[in-house]
């Protein structure tokens, strides 16, 4: 079992008085940042803030501790180090990817894109079709939120080159059967780019195991800086087009990076496996047994939410009623504005968030309205029974 009181000992922001009384629900949106992370970063502006790598100690100070986040990251991903690129934010990255892959493809080439996705990784695949590349959509069931593998392989072909596809939406929630789907992409001769924004806040997930080609998620989501990082499998990372300096083109990592990284925000991430490292050594297990007390924990938070939710005929939950196929990402549809909700909540000090949450097209697949929204309730490991039992409470007087 998850050692709460130890876990939420790591985050400063649960010891701030600023913050004492109110309970934060939009974790979605962006974590909070855990105390080894903000050490990192604080140390490296004071002690290291000049170019890396240089031939002086604390140039060569900084430079080490870049290389150690992505050495030590890429390690808890399952991948090779130089697998890992970091970028300013996800949506960054993939617009750089698409870049890449706009050389890469040829005309009359197919790429399958979701109804599911957050618009970071749709929208620059989507622009392809510019370019000649037939885009294809895989689309959810309009009623569940569900995208059902049997709807892709009618989708897939000799010219599909391409599918891209969340590991959860950041409004459906369902967890989506990764590994399933990247052996049924490659049996079809395609690659799998995996966006992993909403799931990897839940437990860094072992992205060699899953078999996905590219793999992204957001650091500030994963109780880091606000980085974003991508892994890209070594044989498609070198068959791509260099998208960085012509110089860089030898660097697997380097490739994909156009502009010179945040030196600080990189070196910082290494916080985030300093962060697993203590975990583990708490409660005396590894990085996979520590993700999976993560998902217990959640699991079991968000079961009486769900339960309380299922009695509530004034709204509807978007995604899966069973805790154990959903990551903690609740939206709800209701006959008031999602924001006006939020509003009221706040009163009552509940952070949560209320809008479209850049899924425009997967709340309007379902038959939502992304100009009132929906009201989402994002959790994580550190959340405490309390926590949800306030917002249970709070929900009774808006709802």
């Amino acid at each position: 079992m998850l050692d709460v009181d130890f876990t939420r000992a790591q985050f400063p922001a649960f010891a701030e008085p600023s913050l004492r009384d109110r309970a934060f629900f939009e974790n979605a949106g962006g974590s909070y940042t855990c105390g080894a992370v903000i050490d990192r970063l604080t140390r490296f502006y004071h002690q290291r803030k000049m170019q890396p790598y240089g031939p002086y100690a604390p140039a060569e100070a900084g430079g080490a501790e870049m290389d150690e986040a992505r050495s030590r990251m890429a390690a808890l991903l399952g991948v090779e180090t130089e697998e890992l690129s970091f970028g300013p934010s996800t949506s960054a990255n993939t617009f750089v990817l698409a870049n890449a892959f706009r050389r890469f493809l040829k005309p009359g080439e197919a790429i399958i894109v979701t109804d599911q996705d957050h618009e970071a990784n749709s929208g620059p695949w989507r622009r392809l079709a510019e370019e000649g590349i037939e885009v294809r959509e895989w689309r959810m069931d309009p009623e569940t939120g569900h995208l059902d593998p049997a709807a892709l392989a009618d989708l897939l072909d000799e010219k599909v080159r391409l599918v891209c596809f969340p590991h959860c939406s950041n409004v459906v929630g369902e967890i989506n059967s990764v590994a399933e789907i990247c052996t049924m992409i490659h049996a079809a001769g395609a690659y799998a780019c995996v966006d992993g924004v909403s799931y990897a806040p839940h437990g860094f997930p072992d992205v060699g195991a899953l078999g996905a080609d590219i793999y992204l998620f957001s650091a500030y989501k994963t109780y880091g800086p606000h980085q974003g990082l991508m892994v890209i499998r070594r044989a498609l990372g070198e068959a791509l087009p260099n998208q960085g300096h012509f110089f860089n083109a030898g660097s697997l990592y380097k490739r994909f990076t156009p502009a010179g990284p945040d030196h600080a925000q990189v070196a910082a991430c290494a916080g985030m496996a300093d962060y697993i490292d203590a975990q583990a050594a708490h409660h005396g297990t590894d990085a996979r047994g520590v993700a999976g007390l993560m998902r217990a924990q959640e699991v079991a938070l968000t079961a009486p939410l769900l339960d309380y939710l299922s009695g509530r005929n004034s709204v509807r939950l978007l995604g899966p009623s069973d805790a154990e196929r959903r990551a903690p990402t609740v939206a709800l549809e209701h006959a008031r504005p999602a924001a006006e909700l939020n509003e009221a909540l706040a009163a009552r000090g509940i952070m949560a968030g209320g809008g479209d949450f850049y899924a425009v097209r997967a709340l309007q697949a379902q038959g939502v309205d992304p100009e009132k929204g929906v009201l989402r309730l994002s959790f994580t490991h550190y959340t405490s029974e309390a926590e949800i039992a306030k917002l249970i409470a709070a929900l009774d007087e808006v709802l």
